[in-house]
């Protein structure tokens, strides 16, 4: 018999794979081990645009020799691939940005009933911020207005998308000297596929430099926009208490579980499952009540805003269903596995897609629209526990489950720093200066079968807050940090350096903040804005001392995520092999060139022990630049006293000076 093979650092995870090994039953793991990745292709060597190729460029002498059949080089080659991935990630998170864009639009002219705005103060922020008048007007007016400004960042042909106005001003400036201000979302999208068209555009940096300028209007526009309007709809995440791994499952009850990226329906689902009559509905099947349970993203979102339990990211989504206890699973777009719809013939488990752009077959298909949410909630509701009592016996039960801390939102990170009045970055800057803080990670991207699931988030999460830094997670990364136990303000205790640790229990965090999905990586851009705007350290993004790293990315938006960071001027380390490498003149543009030009590298890099270690010294060469304090483990400098939480109430009680502003 052969030896089992660990293919998942979560012992959960593992159990279920090896359960599932022992019945026959395959998943990514068994395919990823099976279907090895074309070595020309992965590293950027093959052009397959038109149909005089495929091209492979392969050889000793291939940068310097190697044609394809019209001539193109392999730097060309490599560069419009790389285009091309930023291209269909930007695309992903702003189609999803322009659907939430129309949601907010429905709701502001009451065509959407079963949705409000929530966050009222949130919207009025984001009207100041694009120049929208919103004092005495009413709630939807300004609504609507907001939608439609948004709206126009997609379709603008000349300017700029609002946004960027949100960047310090020297980032701005760099953007527009190397011609990288993004005009509109959908424009710099199609000129990507333009340019990377047969017979257009054949400059490598010219290329990429284009790249820069798709991905900003990403993260800055898509991703930003998309995290807003949900804020302002369901609500700007505070810290909640929850659970995460597969132990969420109850086996009295019906299990269901929202997957995917979209969050309207998954949020009207959330209230659903609560109603009496559903309740009664369940209890008459047999069942002792309805429990809701996440997946991926979507999972992020009612996680963050309503303590819903998460079973985790990318990779455990087949091993959910081998539990043998998931009566449904309602899915829309991005990260869904088709696998899952072969698999659920194994158990009894109904896989049900909600989204008119994205059909699985062997699927239900129950198409999504926002005009009658509650109706649909509650046909998926009833089937899944229509679905219960036809439950099997088999499935690997797993009890196993971590407590989880998540809703870090931009807006409660400043508020936990002093309070509603006196709400600022000024603390987290202070403990940077003194270096009790060595520098701030964003810690991303998905979880990838071709290496031992969620082990490298795990490893690098445990070895940086060791160092004194800070991380931020969102998307996957989150998923892997929670279902891993780490997001915990007792993990500060049990495993973070002494400043970190001192920091984390004066203001009691945990030492990996919950930023939220994948889209809300934007909120880690506005915070630095905020960082770079309070003063104290960098005047702009470029040159704080923060990396942002995707250990195990899979995904085309984790590219465009990517390269938006770096345009920003953020480091940024890709876990992998580069799908670049096989260009030397590439892989130096994108580490050498944007370095200079913009302060943000971007590094793949397989190695974990060497992505620290990168990661440690472009903090601590941020930190020299900056002329910082030289980190040193328990030596800090003078510096502010850190106030704790019942400090900082007693100060606002003591405030008789009413709050101007918006938070």
């Amino acid at each position: 018999m052969d030896k089992h093979i660990i293919k998942s650092a979560n012992e959960a995870a593992e159990k279920i794979i090896e359960w599932g090994e022992s019945h026959k039953i395959e998943t990514c793991f068994e395919r990823a081990e099976r279907l090895k990745p074309c070595p020309i292709g992965a590293s950027g060597a093959c052009c397959k645009v038109c149909h005089m190729g495929p091209c492979r460029f392969v050889g000793r002498n291939a940068e310097e020799e190697a044609r394809g059949v019209c001539g193109a080089t392999l730097p060309t080659v490599a560069a419009r691939n790389m285009v091309r991935m930023i291209a269909a990630g930007t695309a992903a998170h702003s189609d999803h940005a322009r659907d939430m864009a129309f949601t907010l639009l429905a709701v502001a002219n009451g065509e959407a009933k079963d949705f409000k705005i929530t966050d009222v103060r949130k919207l009025y922020r984001v009207a100041g911020i694009l120049d929208i008048e919103f004092e005495g007007r009413a709630v939807n007016d300004v609504a609507r207005d907001v939608a439609l400004r948004f709206l126009e960042d997609f379709g603008r042909q000349k300017g700029e998308i609002y946004y960027l106005r949100r960047a310090p001003k020297k980032t701005q400036e760099r953007w527009k000297k190397w011609g990288i201000a993004p005009r509109g979302i959908d424009r710099e999208i199609a000129e990507a596929m333009h340019r990377t068209s047969v017979g257009v555009d054949h400059e490598p940096d010219h290329l990429l430099t284009h790249g820069l300028r798709t991905a900003l209007a990403d993260g800055w526009g898509g991703c930003m926009i998309a995290t807003d309007i949900t804020d302002i709809l369901f609500g700007t995440p505070r810290p909640v208490k929850a659970e995460a791994s597969f132990g969420i499952f109850k086996e009295d009850e019906v299990n269901l579980v929202v997957h995917g990226h979209e969050p309207s329906l998954a949020e009207i689902i959330v209230d659903v499952t609560s109603e009496p009559e559903m309740i009664a509905y369940a209890q008459s099947k047999g069942a002792n009540g309805i429990n809701l349970g996440g997946m991926c993203c979507t999972a992020n979102e009612v996680l963050m805003r309503h303590g819903i339990p998460t079973a985790g990211g990318f990779t455990n989504q087949e091993l959910g269903i081998m539990t043998g206890l998931v009566d449904a699973i309602t899915v829309d777009v991005q990260c869904i596995m088709p696998a899952i719809t072969e698999l659920s013939k194994k158990f009894h488990t109904k896989v049900i897609t909600t989204s008119e752009k994205a059909k699985i077959p062997g699927a239900m298909h129950i198409e999504y629209g926002e005009h009658r949410a509650r109706e649909i909630a509650r046909e998926i509701v009833k089937i899944a526990i229509d679905n219960f009592p036809n439950r099997k016996t088999e499935g690997s039960h797993i009890t196993d489950k971590f407590p989880v801390i998540a809703g870090f939102s931009h807006e409660y990170i400043e508020y936990m720093q002093g309070g509603r009045w006196r709400a600022s970055f000024r603390p987290l800057n202070d403990a940077i200066m003194a270096g009790r803080i060595r520098g701030v990670v964003g810690l991303a991207g998905c979880d990838n079968p071709r290496v031992p699931s969620t082990g490298i988030h795990r490893f690098l999460a445990t070895e940086l807050i060791k160092n004194d830094v800070l991380i931020v997670s969102t998307g996957c990364g989150s998923a892997a940090c929670g279902t891993a136990g780490y997001l915990t303000p007792e993990m500060a205790l049990e495993n973070a350096g002494p400043g970190l640790r001192e920091v984390c229990e004066a203001i009691g965090i945990p030492p990996i903040l919950h930023l939220g999905a994948c889209v809300d990586n934007s909120r880690i851009l506005t915070i630095a804005s905020a960082m770079a705007e309070e003063g104290g350290l960098s005047d702009e993004i470029g040159g704080m001392p923060a990396v942002g790293i995707a250990p195990e990315w899979m995904s085309e938006k984790a590219i465009a995520i990517g390269c938006y960071f770096a345009a920003s001027g953020v480091p940024v380390i890709f876990g992998g092999e580069s799908p670049i490498g096989a260009s030397s003149e590439v892989t130096r543009i994108m580490t050498e060139v944007w370095w200079e030009r913009f302060k943000g590298p971007m590094h793949f890099e397989p190695d974990p022990e060497k992505m620290l270690a990168l990661a440690l010294d472009y903090i601590d060469r941020a930190r020299a630049a900056l002329k910082l304090k030289k980190y040193e483990p328990g030596k800090f400098g003078a510096e502010r006293v850190l106030l704790d939480m019942a400090a900082r109430r007693e100060i606002e009680k003591a405030s008789a000076k009413p709050h101007i502003g918006i938070y």
